[in-house]
C-alpha cells in the first residue's frame, strides 16, 4: 500500500479584524455603558458580507446542484473528504485542482494499481446537527450521488465502484479502474458529506431547502427570488468564521449588480459585464479581480442535422466567425479567443489543428465543396439571459449572410432554452461550459464522449472515444497527454464547435475584503474571506 500521508487540517486565511463595519456590514454597537456611567468595552462583532449574484438557485441538495448559486450554497454549509490547494499566479490566489489536499478525510492510503482508496476520517468532527461525521454519512451521501439524477454522471466519471464502511472513521472506495481525476472529482461539492441521521429522520425531500452538513455556516434563510441568508458555525472544527454573517442578495440585472457595488450596498458582485470593468476599476474603494478562467463559449451546430452533418459545411462556418470582434467589440478584452474544445489553461491543452481564421473567401470555398454553393438558411436557438451572447448571435448572423447563409436566430427564455437543449434535437446554438475539474478527461468526457451526458450536438467519432477511454485509465502523465492532444486535435478539424472564446472570470468586491480565491468551478468559498475596517 501507498501511504498518503497529508496535514489533518486546512489553515485558513486570517486577518485582524478591527473598527465599525461599512453601511453594507452593520454591526452591534462597540460598547455598553456601565452602571457608573463610563463606557465597558465589548467584543468587536464580527463584520457582514453582502454579495450580489444574478439568480437564486434551485436546490440545497449537494447531489442534486449544477448551478452557479446552488453550489455556493452547499459548499457554504457543507465539508467534502478532500479538498483544493491554493497557489499564487501572478499575485492571484487560484486554485490548483490537481493539489489535492485533506478535510474531512486526514489522511488515506492508495492500493498499488490506484483501484482502492482507504480513508481514515478526522475525528471528533460533527455536523451542525450535533451528530458524527462518521463511515456510515460518508457511504451514504456517495450513494445519493450514484442515484442522483444531476451527480450520477459525476459518480460513473468517478470510475466508482463501491462504498463501504470499514469502522465508524474508515472508508474504503473501490474503483472499477484506475483514475487519474479520481480524487479531484471526490473534491466538488457534488460529493458533499450530509447528516445521515438528519435526513432519514426528517424524509428524503428535506435537502431540497434545508442543510445538513458540517460546514462553516449555518443556513438561516433562503428564498430564491430575493436573498439566502447564512450565520457562522462558530463550533466549526477548522476554527469560527471571521465574518459574522453572509447574505446572497439575488439581482438579476447585471446593471443593478454594478451599481449596488459601485455605490456600497454589497461588498461584492459577480457576473460583471465587460464593459463595466473599467467603470469599477476607476473607483479607488474597489478591486476588480478578472482571471483568465476554464469557462469557454461556443457555437454548436448538431452533426446529425443537415446541413451541419456535412464537415466541410462546419469548418466553413468556422471561417465565417469575426473573432476580432467578438473579443473587442462584445468582450472588452475580457475573453481570449478559443483554440480547442478544450479551454488554454488546462494542462494538456491543444490547439493542434487549429487553422481557423475570419476568412469569408475561405468560408465560401468550403460550402461550394459541401455542394451549398447558393447557401442555405437554418435556425438558430439564442437562450436569454447573457448579452454578450445575443450580441455574438447578431455579429455571427450579419457575417453569414455575406456567404450566403441565412441564419434565422429563435430567442428562447433561459429555462425553455436548456430543455430544448438536452433533447439533442436544436440545429444549432450558443453555448457556454466551465470544466470544474480542470482536465482534458474531464471536459471531453462530458462533452465530447459519445455517450458524454452534455454531449447535446450528437458528436460522434469513435476513434476519439476510443482515445478519451484510453487517456481515462492511462496513469502516465505524459501519455495521457499525448492521447488528449491526438483527441482535440480530430476534434477541431471536424469542427462539430465553432470556437469563440474564453471568458475571463470577473468578480468586483470591496478592497477591505481579503482572502478572495479563484476557483475552476467559479464559486465563492466564503470561510477564507474577511473584511478589514
Amino acid at each position: 500500500m501507498k501511504r498518503v500521508k497529508l496535514l489533518s487540517t486546512l489553515t485558513a486565511f486570517s486577518i485582524l479584524l478591527a473598527g465599525c463595519a461599512s453601511s453594507a456590514n452593520p454591526q452591534a454597537p462597540a460598547a455598553t455603558k456601565a452602571a457608573e456611567g463610563t463606557a465597558a468595552p465589548a467584543a468587536a462583532a464580527k463584520p457582514f458580507l453582502t454579495v450580489a449574484y444574478s439568480e437564486g438557485g434551485t436546490t440545497l441538495d449537494p447531489a442534486e446542484a449544477n448551478d452557479l448559486t446552488s453550489d455556493t450554497l452547499v459548499l457554504a454549509a457543507y465539508d467534502q473528504l478532500v479538498t483544493y490547494g491554493i497557489k499564487s499566479d501572478n499575485g492571484a490566489n487560484i486554485a490548483n485542482t490537481e493539489d489535492i489536499k485533506p478535510m474531512l478525510a486526514e489522511s488515506w492510503e492508495v492500493s498499488s494499481d490506484n483501484t482502492v482508496y482507504t480513508f481514515k476520517l478526522k475525528s471528533g468532527v460533527k455536523f451542525q446537527s450535533g451528530n458524527p461525521v462518521d463511515a456510515d454519512s460518508v457511504v451514504y451521501s456517495l450513494d445519493r450521488v450514484a442515484k442522483s439524477s444531476s451527480g450520477s454522471f459525476l459518480y460513473g466519471m468517478a470510475a466508482i465502484k463501491t462504498v463501504t464502511a470499514k469502522d465508524d472513521s474508515t472508508v474504503e472506495i473501490a474503483l472499477t479502474n484506475a483514475n487519474h481525476n479520481f480524487l479531484q472529482i471526490l473534491a466538488m461539492y457534488t460529493f458533499s458529506i450530509v447528516d445521515k441521521k438528519t435526513v432519514e429522520a426528517q424524509g428524503a425531500d428535506y435537502l431540497k431547502t434545508h442543510a445538513a452538513g458540517s460546514g462553516p455556516f449555518t443556513l438561516e434563510k433562503w428564498d430564491p427570488a430575493t436573498e439566502a441568508v447564512f450565520t457562522p458555525n462558530d463550533d466549526y472544527w477548522q476554527g469560527a468564521p471571521k465574518l459574522g454573517k453572509v447574505t446572497m442578495k439575488f439581482t438579476k440585472e447585471a446593471s443593478n449588480r454594478v451599481l449596488l457595488l459601485n455605490k456600497g450596498d454589497v461588498d461584492m458582485a459577480i457576473e460583471i459585464p465587460p464593459k463595466d470593468v473599467d467603470t469599477l476599476k476607476s473607483n479607488s474603494n474597489l478591486t476588480v479581480a478578472s482571471n483568465a478562467s476554464n469557462r469557454i463559449l461556443y457555437f454548436a451546430m448538431n452533426n446529425k442535422v443537415k446541413p451541419f452533418d456535412n464537415e466541410k459545411v462546419r469548418q466553413a462556418i468556422n471561417y465565417a466567425i469575426p473573432y476580432d470582434e467578438l473579443l473587442t467589440g462584445v468582450m472588452y478584452g475580457q475573453a481570449k479567443q478559443m483554440k480547442s474544445s478544450v479551454a488554454s489553461n488546462t494542462p494538456g491543452f491543444s490547439d493542434a489543428g487549429y487553422v481557423y481564421e475570419h476568412n469569408l473567401d475561405k468560408a465560401k470555398a468550403l460550402l461550394k465543396e459541401a455542394g451549398y454553393e447558393k447557401g442555405f438558411t437554418f435556425d438558430f436557438t439564442l437562450g436569454s439571459g447573457f448579452d454578450d451572447w445575443e450580441d455574438d448571435a447578431v455579429l455571427i448572423q450579419a457575417e453569414l449572410a455575406k456567404i450566403g447563409v441565412t441564419m434565422n436566430i429563435n430567442k428562447l427564455a433561459r429555462a425553455q432554452f436548456l430543455e430544448q437543449q438536452k433533447t439533442k434535437n436544436l440545429t444549432a446554438y450558443i453555448s457556454k461550459w466551465t470544466s470544474f475539474v480542470n482536465d482534458p478527461g474531464y471536459h471531453l468526457g462530458f462533452l465530447m464522449y459519445g455517450k458524454g451526458s452534455s454531449n447535446y450536438n450528437n458528436y460522434q467519432n469513435a476513434e476519439v472515444d476510443k482515445l478519451w477511454e484510453q487517456a481515462n485509465t492511462e496513469t502516465d502523465a505524459a501519455k495521457r497527454a499525448e492521447l488528449y492532444k491526438q483527441a482535440q486535435e480530430i476534434i477541431t478539424t471536424e469542427a462539430p464547435w465553432a470556437y469563440l472564446y474564453e471568458y475571463n472570470r470577473i468578480v468586483g468586491m470591496s478592497n477591505k475584503i481579503s482572502g478572495y480565491a479563484f476557483y475552476p468551478d467559479e464559486v465563492i468559498r466564503f470561510y477564507p474571506l474577511s473584511i478589514q475596517e
